[in-house]
């Protein structure tokens, strides 16, 4: 297996952010280039080491999903082939695949969530109130069950610790009535057209998160990553069964595994062995194949 994409910033002097797993450099005038590393984070923690190859699917995908969807809304994309990016970056091998050209824009305060299953924090929040996230569900919801339609369950966005979950009279106050609606109604058609293609070969989205934001001329524009094994929570929908937790094609494997060590959640990390990067790389390949229909060679 090859080494994780290098951990220091390719180019120190253009880095305008450092997420978990994206960098973020200045490309020109009001462009970036937007590169997903091979890290890999759970429970606010950036784990070691990363997971080979893993930035590239992440791309592969939101490149696919942004293309698919694009008559939903705009998506921030430019380019994605090397060859069409502006020097220094052109030049870098290592970006080859795993970062894209995109327009700069305003990015909302918000995480916009949707949710179409009960599943994981959810889950808990509706066996303790029958809610999620505040939405009141009707009784008798197993683990797993499908929703009765897709909610929309908004968050922070925190640089630090946990994303909270805020109602949608916040979202108004955060972003005005205009752009709540707007970020609410197109959350929803997103998921609900990415989850007629995926259901078709095989995947399940079980929930996922959109990032928006504003351009210049105060359109909503989808930015960030679309449909990831980061994002979301992706069932195999032949072993789907409610009243179950569903084994999945995405970093809940890595999260069962930290909670199956015996750590405290508190830094550091745990160091992963080597067969949950095996497995976690093989989970995320998958899903790219299923929903794709193509394979995608990492080396």
């Amino acid at each position: 297996m090859p080494a994780p994409f290098p951990s220091a910033p390719l180019f120190p002097g253009r880095l305008l952010r450092r997420g978990k797993v994206r960098d973020v450099y200045q490309a020109d005038g009001e462009r970036l280039v937007i590169v997903a590393s091979d890290r890999i984070s759970a429970f606010d923690a950036v784990l070691d080491p990363g997971v080979p190859g893993k930035g590239v699917v992440l791309t592969q995908l939101s490149n696919f999903w942004f293309e698919r969807l694009a008559d939903v809304v705009p998506n921030h994309l430019v380019a994605t082939r090397l060859a069409d990016f502006p020097q220094p970056f052109s030049g870098e091998v290592l970006l080859d695949g795993r970062a894209c050209l995109a327009t700069a824009v305003r990015i909302a305060p918000v995480e916009c969530v949707v949710r179409g299953f009960i599943a994981g924090s959810g889950w808990k929040e509706y066996q303790a109130r029958g809610s999620v996230c505040g939405v009141s569900l009707p009784p008798g919801l197993r683990q797993a069950d499908r929703l009765p339609a897709p909610v929309f369950t908004p968050s922070t966005k925190a640089e630090v610790g946990h994303d909270e979950n805020i109602p949608f009279d916040e979202v108004v106050r955060l972003v005005g009535g205009e752009v709540a609606d707007q970020l609410r109604t197109v959350s929803l058609e997103l998921y609900r057209r990415a989850a007629q293609i995926a259901e078709a070969r095989g995947i399940i989205i079980a929930d996922t998160k959109f990032e928006f934001g504003l351009d210049d001329e105060g359109k909503l524009v989808w930015a960030d990553e679309a449909l990831t094994p980061d994002s979301s929570r992706f069932w195999p929908a032949d072993l789907y069964r409610p009243g179950t937790s569903p084994p999945s094609f995405d970093k809940q494997f890595v999260r069962d595994w930290l909670e199956g060590c015996g750590w405290d959640k508190r830094p550091p990390a745990p160091m992963l062995p080597p067969e949950v990067v095996a497995r976690t790389r093989a989970l995320y390949l998958e899903a790219y194949r299923r929903l794709t229909g193509c394979e995608l060679a990492l080396g």
